[in-house]
């Protein structure tokens, strides 16, 4: 049996990273998060890259590190709340793996991100307009990428990561 790769995608705040771990501890598999390994990878906060390097120039560390990482197979990946901005990446994410569009509300991500000093994008004076904004420019590239959507701002997590396994075994193993 070969365990697919499960990529997880939505906006900031949806529960990328905390479903991704859940999700990767029960499937055994090695969990990554996308900006960590740039993190990682550069020495430097995702603020400070966007700072020295504006968007575009994380968008790129984001897109090579993306690529590398879904080389790896039987992972648990989080992405980046941008990276489908990016057509390569949405290819990437789609031919190699099982992807997950992790939606949430608005207001339920800003009461998620409120204390957040780690969001870029969310540094503006109207972090609910900027939030709105990405959700309404994102969520068609989330829903045209994904294999399977859930809210993860009406479930718990334990609920989110046990219909994610669900659906994942019913197209992994479809005669059980």
């Amino acid at each position: 049996m070969t365990l697919e790769n499960i990529y997880l995608i939505g906006l900031m705040g949806a529960g990328k990273t905390t479903i991704g771990r859940q999700l990767a501890k029960s499937l055994s598999m090695p969990f990554y998060d996308s900006d960590k390994a740039v993190e990682e990878s550069t020495g430097v906060d995702i603020p400070t890259i966007f700072e020295f390097e504006g968007e575009e120039g994380f968008r790129d560390r984001e897109q090579k590190m993306i690529q590398k990482l879904t080389q790896i197979k039987g992972i648990v990946l989080a992405t980046g709340g941008g990276a489908i901005l990016r057509e390569e990446n949405r290819k990437v994410l789609k031919d190699n793996g099982y992807v997950v569009y992790l939606q949430c509300s608005v207001e339920r991500i800003l009461e998620r991100t409120r204390r957040d000093t780690q969001r870029p994008l969310l540094k503006t004076d109207n972090p609910k307009e900027r939030l709105q904004l990405l959700f309404e420019q994102r969520q068609p590239l989330y829903l045209a990428c994904s294999d399977f959507k859930i809210d993860t701002g009406i479930h718990k997590s334990k609920t989110v990561v046990n219909r994610i396994l669900e659906e994942y075994n019913a197209v992994n193993h479809p005669n059980q």
